[in-house]
């Protein structure tokens, strides 16, 4: 330990382009610490054991959304990521047949021509200096294509999708400086958001000639046999939407910053691009795109001798277990030839993220290009990263990177 803790801990006190330092000080000095609104825990074992035990639920999020935003509200509501049992059970089995492993794989080819295409637009954007917005012009746009194609969203569509999605993660409360109008904003695009999305299911339900090959028709497909309701279904579209871009902005964004940082890793990759899937695992663990996320104890437990009483509030601090030196030998460094298949970036248990296949293999074709298709790709020079002010979905908001060596 490096100092004395500070207390309680804060979002607002981590240095949000390395929070990690902090997070080693509490994890071996405070590792089940009451922050007097909730606990929070920073050691890999005990972050297993809450994902995966019966005692603790995600808790219901639009209870705690302001009465104000009822359209915020009800999406949210049918998210599957804030359910429990048995309604969590219902509305994931209907995403599993309809998220196979086949329509990720048969989707393989549609990343590539993407990310090729993506590759080739932020060379030719280039400035006259060389350099480009990573994170606008590949890392956010990447995801939101490729969701959408999934969906079966129009093309001509996919700028506002991702403009909807950007406004609806203003009602995360882990933004360290929320906008004034932050719900407001959020319960706009939930708005928009649904009627675009039942609209859509009432024309697909009207055509004749069936429901389409894509996601939502998979789902429609899957509902005559496990009907949840339109509600239900709406909900579903609109989560997969914006879970499905966030995290694997971060994801590509953090992990082209990593490498950085470690250029014997970038090297080991330009050499041998074969080790990319193993490597997206270990970018995961390094620098997990979700930091943290909460559970509810559903009755009292006991973690490291400390008593978590029914009901409280417990913040599972990913970032820190994927550090945790009892996980990982040397876990502050970058090594693409590690096992890391254990890190809790995806989470854990029931609430196991259903699009990490997705996510993977995004991130693997995302990096494999843009290391092919830009050979000079390096950090801008004088070009600081600037992160988005939050700390769950965590990432650069801009990162400039110099396209020409």
């Amino acid at each position: 330990m490096t100092g004395p803790l500070p207390a309680p801990f804060r979002t607002a006190d981590v240095h949000l382009p390395d929070p990690y330092p902090l997070y080693r000080r509490y994890r071996e000095a405070d590792p089940v610490h009451w922050a007097g609104d909730g606990w929070y825990l920073f050691r890999h074992d005990d972050v297993a054991h809450v994902l995966t035990s019966r005692r603790y639920g995600r808790g219901a999020l639009p209870a705690r959304l302001p009465q104000e935003c009822p359209h915020l509200r009800r999406t949210t509501a049918n998210w599957m990521v804030f359910m429990d049992p048995p309604e969590h059970t219902r509305v994931r089995a209907l995403v599993a047949k309809s998220f196979t492993p086949r329509i990720v794989r048969e989707l393989r080819p549609r990343v590539r021509r993407l990310a090729t295409d993506l590759v080739a637009e932020l060379g030719a954007k280039a400035t006259e200096d060389a350099t480009a917005d990573l994170v606008g012009g590949f890392a956010a746009p990447l995801p939101i294509l490729v969701i959408s194609e999934l969906l079966g969203v129009p093309r001509e569509d996919r700028p506002w999708f991702r403009a909807q999605a950007v406004d609806l993660q203003q009602a995360t409360s882990s933004r360290v400086a929320r906008r004034a109008d932050a719900f407001a904003v959020a319960d706009a695009a939930a708005r928009e958001l649904d009627a675009y999305f039942r609209a859509e299911l009432a024309r697909r339900r009207a055509r004749k000639e069936g429901f389409g090959p894509d996601l939502i028709g998979a789902m429609l497909r899957a509902e005559e046999e496990l009907p949840l309701g339109e509600d239900a279904l709406v909900g579903t579209c609109i989560h997969l939407l914006t879970a499905g871009h966030e995290t694997t902005t971060n994801l590509l964004a953090k992990g082209l910053l990593a490498l950085f940082a470690h250029p014997d890793q970038l090297a080991v990759l330009r050499e041998r691009p074969e080790l990319m899937p193993g490597a997206v695992e270990e970018l995961v663990r390094y620098d997990s795109p979700v930091q943290m996320i909460s559970r509810w104890a559903r009755e009292d437990d006991r973690i490291d001798g400390r008593a978590i009483p029914r009901g409280a509030k417990v913040t599972l601090v990913l970032g820190a277990a994927n550090r945790d030196p009892g996980h990982f030998p040397d876990p502050d460094r970058l090594d693409v030839h590690r096992d890391a298949r254990r890190h809790s970036g995806f989470g854990m248990g029931i609430h196991y993220c259903v699009g990490a296949p997705l996510a993977r293999v995004e991130a693997e074709i995302g990096l494999s290009e843009l290391l092919r298709g830009l050979p000079g790709l390096a950090p801008a020079d004088g070009e600081a990263v600037r992160y988005a002010e939050d700390l769950v979905f965590h990432g650069p908001e801009r990162m400039m990177v110099r396209i020409h060596a």
